[in-house]
This record gives structure tokens, C-alpha cells and sequence, in this order.
């Protein structure tokens, strides 16, 4: 492994125990506050950290691109993502939400053949079916340890493919300062709906505030060191590192709230994850 590579393969799984540890916060934080209300601040304290950067970079807080139609897709995907993921870390085990993310890239492989015309082979379709018999697995509809809250985090999942895919077609000349605007922007709209729909505001208290603060400058590190690894070494090396999130999740878990993982959501994540690895490798090479 090249210099590049490896450096690119530590970002990845620095993003990803970052992000881990941003769900970790606000799961934390939304057992004492409204869900909604910690989104809008979590978002908040994102865009001006963003802002601060694009300026920095003698970018524009607004760009043109905004308004296009691949980006309003991306805000309903990135709205719904957030909402309903952030539902699920707040109200399931957080090891559980984790595990079914893990998904994501494989609806993003099957979202590319539909909207973008990409070739995908026999193998790699193999693997995305057995990807979702993994998520199956992890969900269990209609037996005993089906939890009905999981379907947040499936929610949360299609929603983040959907501005995954979208994030493709977004125009070159958007920078990611401008694209983390954005994103965080959305939280701030998924935050007032809930808040909308629920009420209950209530003023943060020194440590609330504090614990958002750092939530928000982990979640602003983790996009920018995903953002360096994606751009750093060869990609068929330094993407399967994304699935690192699922191992600091459930260590979190463990450690934070005390979850039990049973040996069926264990096993269902791993055939995720490995189908996920597969596909992400088999795309390197041949589709």
C-alpha cells in the first residue's frame, strides 16, 4: 500500500469514528431536549462553520446551483435522511441504525443502474441481493426480535442514498464548503419539522450546549476528513474503510449505553458489510 492509499484509508476511518461519535452525542443530547430542536442547532452551528471555510476559500455562500433540479432532489433526500436517521439513533439501539446504514452504498450501486445507466454484472446484482437479505436479517420482519423503530433507520438509509445519487449530478463548480452549506442547511429544515410536529422546546443548559458544540465540530471533521480520503490513494482501497462506522457504533453502543447486540443483527451485518466490500471491489475491476 502506497503512501496515498494509506493515508486515505486512515481518513476514512478517522471520518468514520468521528460520525459514530456525532450519533453517539446526539443520542445523548435528544434524551433531554427534542430531537427536532437538536437538529436545527446541529445544523446551524454546521453552516456557519462552512460558511466560515467557503469564505476562507474565496468562495460564494450561494451559488447558482442551488436551484437545480439534481440539488432540490438532494435536499428532500438529504431532509428525509437526516430526519428519519437521526429518529432512529435517538429512538433504537444505535448499533442497530448503524448496522442497517451500512446498506447505503448498495442502494446507491442499484439507484446508478436506474437513474445514471451504469452497467452493473451478475455478480455485483448478487451481492446487492444479498445485502438486503443481510438488512433483513438485521430487521426480522415479523419474528420476536423485530423492532418496529428500525424502519427509521431504513427510512434514514434511502433517504441518504437518494443525496448520495444526487450528490453526482450536482454541478462541478459547487465546492464542498458550498455543498456542506447546503447539507447542513437541511438539517435545519428536517429539525423545524419535527419540531413542528412535536413542540416541546425547551432552553439547553450550559452542558447541552456544550455537547452540541462538540457535535457539530466532530460532524464538520468527519465530512472533511470523508471528503480527504475520497480524494486521496486508490479508491477500491480506501472506500471499504467506510464500514469501520458500524465497528466504533456498536463499541459505542456497548460502552455508552450499554446495547447487546444478538448474534442475528451481528451476523446480518456482516453479510452487509462484505456484500458492500465486494461490490465497491468488484466495481474497480469489471462491472
Amino acid at each position: 500500500m502506497d503512501r496515498d492509499t494509506l493515508r486515505g484509508s486512515l481518513l476514512m476511518a478517522l471520518a468514520m469514528a468521528a460520525f459514530a461519535v456525532e450519533d453517539m452525542i446526539i443520542k445523548s443530547v435528544a434524551g433531554a431536549m427534542p430531537t427536532g430542536q437538536v437538529l436545527i442547532f446541529f445544523g446551524l452551528g454546521g453552516m456557519a462553520i462552512f460558511a466560515v471555510v467557503a469564505r476562507a476559500q474565496g468562495s460564494t455562500l450561494w451559488h447558482p446551483g442551488f436551484c437545480t433540479r439534481p440539488l432540490l432532489w438532494r435536499c428532500v433526500a438529504e431532509v428525509s435522511g437526516r430526519l428519519f436517521f437521526t429518529l432512529a439513533i435517538v429512538l433504537a439501539p444505535l448499533s442497530l441504525a448503524s448496522a442497517i446504514l451500512q446498506a447505503t452504498p448498495l442502494v446507491v450501486t442499484a439507484g446508478a443502474v436506474v437513474f445514471f445507466g451504469e452497467t452493473v454484472g451478475w455478480r455485483r446484482w448478487l451481492a446487492i441481493c444479498l445485502g438486503f437479505v443481510g438488512v433483513l436479517m438485521i430487521l426480522r420482519p415479523g419474528m420476536s426480535g423485530f423492532e418496529a423503530t428500525s424502519l427509521l433507520a431504513v427510512a434514514g438509509m434511502l433517504g441518504f442514498a437518494g443525496r448520495d445519487l444526487a450528490t453526482r449530478a450536482a454541478p462541478k463548480t459547487m465546492s464542498n464548503a458550498q455543498l456542506g452549506i447546503f447539507g447542513f442547511a437541511m438539517l435545519v429544515i428536517a429539525g423545524a419539522i419535527l419540531l413542528i410536529w412535536t413542540g416541546g422546546a425547551v432552553w439547553p443548559t450550559a452542558g447541552q450546549s456544550g455537547a452540541l458544540a462538540a457535535a457539530v465540530i466532530v460532524g464538520v471533521l468527519a465530512y472533511m476528513a470523508l471528503t480527504g480520503a475520497m480524494r486521496t490513494g486508490e479508491i477500491s482501497v480506501v472506500a471499504p474503510f467506510r464500514y469501520t462506522r458500524l465497528v466504533f457504533a456498536m463499541a459505542l453502543g456497548v460502552m455508552v449505553f450499554g446495547e447487546r447486540p444478538d448474534l442475528m443483527t451481528i451476523l446480518g451485518s456482516v453479510v452487509v458489510v462484505a456484500s458492500g466490500i465486494f461490490t465497491l471491489l468488484r466495481s474497480q475491476k469489471i462491472a
